[in-house]
């Protein structure tokens, strides 16, 4: 046990160097809320996936990533799921990953888990809005979550109350990042 906190330790310091070596930083207070679906907006990059865990990691905080299931072939898929990576099937479009997910924030006492809500480094008008419907099947705040490029930043954002209106929460969602700053701009869109 000693030699996983350890670890758990060094990887928090590993993760604020690295951080700190190419200047980025963790911007914002951490959410008081022991359990929370965290949106990481935008999504154009891969990086953004090493940014965001980098944060998480140098903060110590342990959270559920989901990702489309082809990335999952040895050696990586072992990786991954060492860093609580749970891999998707995009092509099955009913609702065992909610349930899923609803499923494993009732058996642990604190869950984070970020969704990016555009499901592609793509060009994507529409979000998906799944991650509404986990939050508020599973009674747990959205945090708007950001990356930002320009001044190498990630922050947890603003807590949202999901409402039983997910397409409104959507287009309010969407809208609070007319400003952001992707890594390739050209394919971020708020649906305009």
């Amino acid at each position: 046990m000693g030699l996983v906190l350890l670890i758990g330790n060094d990887m928090k310091y590993i993760a604020r160097f690295i951080m700190k070596l190419f200047g980025w930083k963790m911007v914002g207070e951490l959410p008081k809320d022991k359990k929370a679906v965290v949106i990481s907006v935008p999504h154009t990059s891969i990086m953004d996936f090493i940014w965001g865990k980098l944060t998480f990691m140098s903060k110590g905080i342990p959270t559920f990533i989901l990702m489309k299931k082809e990335f999952f072939f040895f050696p990586l898929g072992m990786i991954l799921r060492a860093m609580h990576v749970i891999p998707v099937d995009r092509g099955n479009k009913d609702n065992h990953l909610v349930q899923q997910m609803v499923e494993e924030f009732k058996k642990r006492d604190t869950m984070y888990l970020t969704i990016t809500p555009e499901g592609s480094r793509k060009k994507r008008k529409k979000w998906k809005k799944g991650f509404l419907v986990i939050a508020k099947q599973a009674g747990v705040p959205v945090y708007l979550g950001r990356i930002d490029y320009k001044y190498k930043y990630c922050t947890w954002g603003t807590r949202f109350e999901p409402s039983d209106d997910p397409d409104a929460d959507l287009r309010y969602i969407m809208s609070t990042y007319k400003d952001a700053h992707p890594r390739h701009p050209e394919n971020f869109s708020t649906g305009d």
